[in-house]
């Protein structure tokens, strides 16, 4: 993920607390918000599910 994964990580604990999204509901916003941080992190995102 880079340099942007503090900002994901926090966002995806704060979403995951206040929120009834999905798993990967939450991965994806987080990622999102992340990307409107950081200059790094871009909004390409490809999320994998097991």
């Amino acid at each position: 993920m880079g340099s942007g994964g503090n900002y994901a990580y926090a966002a995806a604990k704060a979403l995951y607390k206040n929120t009834d999204m999905t798993a990967e509901e939450i991965v994806r916003e987080a990622l999102n918000i992340a990307s409107s941080i950081c200059v790094y992190t871009n909004d390409n995102i490809t999320v994998e599910k097991l």
